[in-house]
């Protein structure tokens, strides 16, 4: 599925890293939002489900391996062009990520990867929707205590 300019919304997925009262971010190499910073995250894939996406996505991005524990946050990205065509369209599924593991470092795919003081993360150029996520995080509107846990359904039809 093309990402720019899509026929249906497309899956992304927001990875959560808290860890001693620092958020791990990481500066955006591609659109949208190039040079921001934006939490860890990608496109979920045919078959994969979103807790395997957030553990795929954080491990690709920055190197370290962590623990999804369920879902905090829902939002939905629209982007359009200057013509109003609708240039991206996502539904953004944030995870918590606990007990991270390894050494961080950015892959290819981002241009950093570092961890910040909640109380300083709205000062940073931020993504549009990473910054309603830190604002609702910093202002302890998400459930990162008890967040949802994810069911899976898969069957067989035929």
């Amino acid at each position: 599925m093309a990402r720019e300019y899509p026929r249906s919304p497309q899956v992304g997925v927001g990875c959560v890293l808290v860890r001693r009262g620092e958020v791990l971010l990481v500066k955006r190499k591609y659109p949208p939002g190039r040079g921001k910073w934006s939490v860890p995250g990608g496109h979920v894939e045919l078959g994969e489900d979103l807790l395997e996406t957030a553990v795929r996505e954080l491990e690709e991005e920055t190197g370290l391996r962590a623990k999804a524990v369920g879902v905090i946050n829902v939002d939905t990205l629209i982007v359009r062009d200057l013509e109003g065509r609708i240039k991206y369209h996502y539904v953004l599924v944030d995870v918590l990520m606990k007990e991270p593991k390894g050494e961080l470092r950015p892959s290819e795919e981002v241009a950093e990867a570092r961890f910040f003081p909640l109380g300083e993360v709205l000062q940073l150029d931020l993504t549009r929707s990473s910054r309603g996520l830190l604002e609702k995080l910093s202002k302890g509107g998400l459930p990162i205590e008890s967040p949802l846990p994810q069911d899976k359904y898969e069957y067989v039809e035929g």
